[in-house]
């Protein structure tokens, strides 16, 4: 049986032209924002995994 998701408010903040956009294509699919939120990660989430972190990039100049 599937364990029940966790529902958790969280702000998220976007670029003026991209939420303008993510609110198009919700409103063309007939979806929520949070909808297509978590389709856009479940298909982007393995090419993200692939992207280097900041402990990936070298030493820190900083120091």
């Amino acid at each position: 049986m599937a364990q029940p998701s966790e529902k958790r408010k969280q702000s998220l903040y976007f670029p003026e032209e991209m939420l303008r956009e993510i609110q198009e294509e919700a409103t063309r699919q007939d979806r929520s924002l949070s909808w297509i939120m978590q389709q856009a990660w479940r298909s982007a989430r393995a090419q993200i995994a692939k992207m280097p972190g900041m402990d990936d990039l070298g030493p820190s100049r900083s120091a």
